[in-house]
């Protein structure tokens, strides 16, 4: 016996769950001598994992209410793909990975196929649109949530939900050396490194990373029209004892301007195809006076930088796990802001600020997100002092919370980390969905050759 399990996810961070996911639950197949095929909708890192996919997740994956429109025949022509491909090999459950606007859908039919549904990573629904609480209810098995106060909102709502804790809290620190870091991506490993996330969508990236490059521009004549230097000043630069390739640390670096520009690292997500990326690369071009480098480590970059500028989103959550002060941004059509308004009821836009439950990092919306602004708020959190340091402490705090043992959460026996919670309760139902195989247990009922 083979059972099919269908896992969808249609954003990069969805996509990198899904396919750390998809790793988990081989191995724990493995262990049990079974195995299972997976296929959905999925990006390369998924395919890669083992997922056949019936969608790419890059054919989904737009945002606002514009861009939506613009690309709905596209997004139409692939969701009937998915759903007819479900109708005519229903899987024994189903992991949809956030994404709700396709996911709610996909949830309906597989509730009428009578497949278990498992929803990773809450859809914002205590933050607006909360009447879609009643499509949880109707048609999910298991709401599988990353952040601590969600858990509390869905069992209020009658939902069996558990925070699992977030998959990125689980990940170790770059291991990756800032010389090395400097060698792969061209860049001074003895210079200030400030990095600009603007998203992973193209939409996403063409709305922010322009104001991010004034910003950078104009933060680098700032700095330098200060006459700043490394004596005095708390920017002395460190080098590691043994680094021979440059510095190691940039929250310990801060150069003098005046010797060394800024040195500004845009990372791009692994699901822009090589269109998108060109499009990046013909932004970037345009800021002949700027030294910016594209890098594909995100998380490094982040490490690595003294300060970010990071669009709202999952990336802003990655910079509060590593540590590194930020300014949270973010920009949508006038269209799709007017109506946000209207039904946001949250106080705050980045994720943890809302963990925290005030306000840790700036936050520049809409007509608040300017270069000027930018760098009002980036230059105190640039030299070694109070405000770079409070922020320090508090963005260490909130990593805390994102684990479940430090929320109260976790029980004796249970996996601690998100995605091996995920895989176990994935295999728990399973299990019931197909009782030839006692995964859960490691034991097989039946000898069932794998026809996978």
């Amino acid at each position: 016996m083979c059972p099919t399990i269908f896992i969808s996810a249609g954003e990069a961070s969805g996509e990198h769950y899904g396919a750390l996911l998809i790793d988990e639950l081989q191995r724990r197949l493995a262990a049990a001598g079974q195995s299972a095929s997976f296929v959905g909708m999925g990006g390369d890192r998924m395919a890669a994992a083992g997922l056949r996919r019936i969608v790419r997740s890059e054919d989904m994956a737009v945002m606002g209410i514009t861009e939506v429109v613009r690309h709905l025949p596209r997004i139409y022509r692939e969701f009937q793909k998915l759903k007819r491909a479900i109708a005519a090999h229903p899987p024994a459950i189903a992991v949809l990975i956030d994404f709700p606007d396709i996911h709610f859908k996909l949830a309906e039919q597989f509730h009428k196929l009578g497949v278990p549904v498992i929803f990773f990573v809450s859809p914002q629904l205590w933050a607006w649109k909360k009447h879609r609480i009643k499509l949880v209810q109707k048609y999910v098995t298991r709401m599988l949530v990353i952040f601590p106060f969600e858990e509390p909102f869905y069992r209020e709502h009658g939902v069996n939900a558990e925070f699992v804790g977030h998959p990125l809290a689980e990940l170790p620190l770059p291991a990756i050396r800032r010389g090395q870091f400097a060698a792969e991506n061209d860049l001074n490993p003895a210079t200030t490194w400030i990095a600009l996330l603007p998203g992973s969508r193209p939409k996403e990236i063409r709305d922010n990373l322009p104001e991010m490059l004034a910003a950078a521009q104009m933060l680098v004549e700032s700095l330098r029209g200060k006459g700043l230097s490394g004596k005095g000043t708390g920017f002395s630069p460190y080098i590691e004892p043994g680094d021979t390739a440059g510095l190691q640390s940039p929250r310990d670096a801060f150069q003098d301007v005046q010797t060394a520009a800024l040195q500004f690292l845009i990372p791009l997500a692994p699901t822009l195809n090589t269109a998108q990326r060109a499009q990046v690369r013909a932004l970037v071009d345009e800021s002949t006076s700027l030294s910016l480098h594209l890098v594909d480590d995100a998380r490094a970059a982040l490490f690595h930088a003294r300060v970010s500028i990071v669009a709202s989103g999952t990336a802003t959550v990655e910079a509060a796990l590593i540590g590194n002060p930020f300014v949270v941004v973010y920009r949508v059509s006038p269209l799709t802001y007017a109506i946000a308004k209207r039904v946001v009821t949250v106080p705050h836009v980045a994720m943890c600020n809302l963990i925290a439950g005030k306000r840790v990092v700036p936050e520049l919306i809409q007509n608040d997100f300017t270069a000027a602004n930018i760098v009002q708020q980036i230059e105190p959190l640039l030299p070694d002092g109070a405000p770079r340091q409070s922020m320090m402490q508090e963005l260490a705090s909130i990593a805390g919370l994102l684990r479940p043992g430090q929320f109260g959460s976790s029980q004796p026996g249970k996996p601690t980390g998100a995605i091996e919670r995920v895989a176990a309760i994935t295999m728990e139902l399973l299990e019931t969905a197909s009782p030839a195989l006692d995964i859960a247990t490691h034991k097989s009922r039946q000898r069932v050759r794998p026809t996978c």
